[in-house]
């Protein structure tokens, strides 16, 4: 049954939620930590990315502590890692997925991202050495870049675009 009018116009002038303080509890973090790791090792791996750049899109933790986070995840064992670390990680995983729908295959997607580039975003380097100058805005940016690429926004002509033929509608008779 249909709500009256005036209640779903009400519901309009309400302010949106909040971002909800529970996200960032503790027991979320620790809930989502080990998987989150182990996703991001995966891809550290796929990426061949060397401890130093692991470190550096983690924030820079001590290789101790990085070495006990990776055999506690490997391990399926309980540990929390701060706010910062989830979210670089979740930056990761935003370019690895995009890569993923951008390129055809996992390869392409790995050598776009070693491959320097003239986009001004990047300043002529590779969109890996970006993501591995240590802050977190360097993630965001090439996430955001690879989001708008997805949504058409931006990027370079590649292989599938010289290969596309446009549809001709030359040939559509209007009656």
């Amino acid at each position: 049954m249909a709500r009256p009018r005036s209640e779903a116009i009400g519901e309009l002038n309400q302010t949106p939620p909040r971002l909800e303080a529970a996200r960032f509890e503790p027991a979320n973090r620790r809930r989502l930590s080990a998987p989150a790791l182990r996703t991001f090792l995966a891809i550290a791996d796929l990426w061949k990315l060397s401890e130093h750049q692991r470190l550096l899109m983690l924030g820079y933790p001590s290789r101790s502590t990085f070495h006990n986070w990776c055999r506690q995840a490997r391990a399926h064992g309980a540990f929390t890692l701060d706010v910062d670390v989830l979210t670089r990680i979740s930056a990761v995983l935003g370019v690895h997925q995009a890569l993923g729908i951008l390129f055809p295959t996992e390869q392409l997607g790995v050598a776009w991202l070693r491959t320097a580039h003239s986009a001004p975003v990047f300043g002529g380097q590779s969109p890996l050495e970006v993501m591995t100058s240590g802050t977190l805005d360097a993630l965001l940016t090439v996430r955001r870049f690879l989001d708008g690429a997805r949504g058409g926004l931006y990027m370079p002509p590649n292989d599938i675009d010289r290969a596309f033929a446009p549809y001709d509608d030359s040939e559509i008779v209007v009656r």
